[in-house]
């Protein structure tokens, strides 16, 4: 279903592309295009089509602007046109046009603004897929708030989403965590000192204390001291699997869930792996040299070609990266999207490079790059050291600051750009917390309409030509975009437009809270404003939704 705003729009060019055509040019829809303005004071739509079209009609934009303003005909949709500048086309609607957009609200609140732009598309997005060797950090944080909301918004615009972790539970760093899992039993059961002699690579951090104490409670018959080098893969393969559980349960406190996770030992297992390869050799991407065996990727626009067999028979970690794009499009998903760390930016050329060399659209694998967050705390940056096992995690974080204002501080700006992460803001309880700006403007409405009902007074037919103040014209316009912001942030994977929008339409509504008593008005008066709030709460409680956030009844 269309939304009010695009009606508008395409009205709006269709009645211009006439009046070109009644001017004597045709054929020249494709350069108009109606949009709404980026700055306020000119209109609600705009066009620069004078300006687009000018050299092919042979006349000064703002000229046959002014010719297409003279015809332009009377509708119950438009109530003026201007020409502005050099050459825009600016048009104001009626109130009385946009006030339906109440009605559309309150009929479906639960699905007002879902589209169909999608259609259908099959889309699966992995996003965070950190190492099962530790907590998950704030940066994993970020690429779960922006993949969640991503995958929230793209359902509601058309898509179908699958949301998946790729588990990289096989290799050397399991081996690794292993070794320092069994080092900390050493130190818990034998009282041996290991931090003399802690190896160089292997992880310090304390959580690996704690599992060493969770797997002597689950295995207490184990002989510590028979344990050697040949368990460092089965102790590894345990806490691997224990950190994965404790990253989910992490996850799920934040609101996200994941349809798959995909496991790369047994992607090893099945084989996918020589596949991938074969698969490669078989269509010539493949060279030996000096004993090693190179996938020639510059073929596709890498800086270089690739080694994908090492000269002693092992894998590099490209093959099982590849082995698993390759099975994400063999399962029939039509757009495959990354979202990966900010030191996998040499990783996009190669993963497209073979993602194309096996067959697949190469622009149908989309990879965004979530840049890293520094915490701020009383104006001082918190360092963190995962070398050192110290670092701040995810779970501390939601201690600190909550779900709601965790998930909104990092999804407020765009993936793309580093961050800084206020503590002391996000932890406050009040409305200079931008999460609880919005949230206070809904739960404002929550406690007007509890009024309403507690005062068992009754209404009257609804009568949205009441809506006339300015202030009420600026709502109604905020609710009619509310589709197309939706549509946007999916296409463009761009989740930090719902944050903006939310902002701007709560601050619309405390400014007309603060000026106009809803229950003090004449029944008339009061049941349109009454309609058009529980419009807002509606938009308002949706767009929240859609980032993962709650809206409170009271605050």
């Amino acid at each position: 279903m269309a939304s009010r705003l695009h009606e508008a729009r395409a009205l709006v060019r269709q009645l211009i592309i006439e009046r070109l055509e009644a001017e004597g040019f045709p054929g020249l829809g494709e350069w108009v295009e109606v949009d709404v303005p980026t700055e306020k004071g000119h209109g609600d739509l705009t066009s620069s089509f004078a300006m687009k079209v000018a050299r092919y009609t042979k006349l000064p934009p703002v000229k046959l602007a002014e010719r297409i303003l003279a015809t332009w005909p009377e509708t119950p949709l438009v109530e003026s046109v201007s020409v502005a500048g050099p050459g825009f086309f600016n048009v104001t609607l009626k109130t009385r046009w946009m006030a339906e957009v109440v009605n559309l609200v309150r009929a479906n609140p639960a699905t007002y603004g879902n589209s169909d732009i999608g259609r259908g598309a099959r889309v699966l997005l992995e996003f965070v897929s950190a190492n099962p060797t530790g907590p998950l950090v704030v940066v994993s944080g970020r690429a779960a708030a922006v993949g969640d909301a991503m995958a929230r918004l793209m359902e509601a615009a058309g898509f179908r989403a699958h949301r998946e972790f790729y588990v990289n539970d096989a290799g050397n760093q399991i081996r690794t965590f292993g070794q320092a899992v069994w080092l900390r039993l050493r130190e818990l059961v034998l009282g041996e000192d290991v931090e003399s002699h802690w190896p160089e690579g292997v992880y310090p951090g304390d959580y690996v204390k704690d599992l060493a104490e969770d797997f002597m409670a689950a295995h207490p018959e184990t002989d510590v001291a028979a344990l050697g080098e040949n368990d460092f893969d089965r102790l590894g393969a345990w806490a691997a699997e224990k950190m994965r559980s404790r990253q989910e349960a992490v996850l799920a406190r934040f609101g996200v869930q994941f349809d798959r996770w995909f496991s790369e030992r047994q992607l090893r297992e099945s084989g996918a792996v020589e596949a991938v390869i074969q698969r490669l050799k078989e269509r010539g991407y493949l060279e030996e040299r000096e004993g090693a065996l190179w996938f020639l990727s510059t073929r596709f626009g890498d800086d270089k070609d690739r080694v994908m067999v090492k000269s002693d028979g092992s894998y590099t970690y490209f093959v099982p990266d590849a082995a698993y794009h390759a099975d994400k499009f063999d399962r029939g998903f039509d757009y495959v999207i990354d979202l990966l760390g900010p030191d996998h930016h040499g990783y996009v050329a190669r993963m497209r490079a073979v993602v194309e060399a096996l067959g697949f659209p190469r622009d149908r694998l989309e990879i965004l790059i979530i840049q890293l967050v520094r915490l701020v705390k009383a104006g001082q940056v918190v360092r963190m050291s995962k070398r050192r096992g110290q670092f701040f995690t995810l779970e501390e974080l939601l201690d600190d600051a909550g779900v709601d204002p965790t998930r909104y501080f990092l999804l407020e700006r765009a993936p793309e750009t580093p961050m800084d992460f206020d503590m002391d803001l996000a932890g406050l309880r009040g409305t200079d917390n931008p999460v609880y700006y919005i949230q206070y403007a809904g739960a404002r409405i929550h406690s007007i309409l509890r009024q309403w009902q507690a005062s068992g007074q009754i209404g009257v037919p609804l009568d949205l030509s009441y809506l006339t103040a300015p202030e009420e014209r600026t709502l109604l316009f905020l609710l009619a975009q509310f589709p197309d912001v939706i549509a946007r942030a999916a296409v463009e994977r761009a989740p930090h437009l719902m944050p903006r929008y939310l902002t701007e339409l709560a601050g619309a509504y405390h400014t007309y809270y603060r000026q106009y008593r809803v229950l003090e008005e004449t029944p008339p008066v009061r049941q349109a404003r009454l309609a058009l709030s529980e419009a807002v709460l509606a938009v308002i409680t949706r767009g929240l939704n859609l980032l993962g956030i709650s809206q409170p009844e009271k605050m």
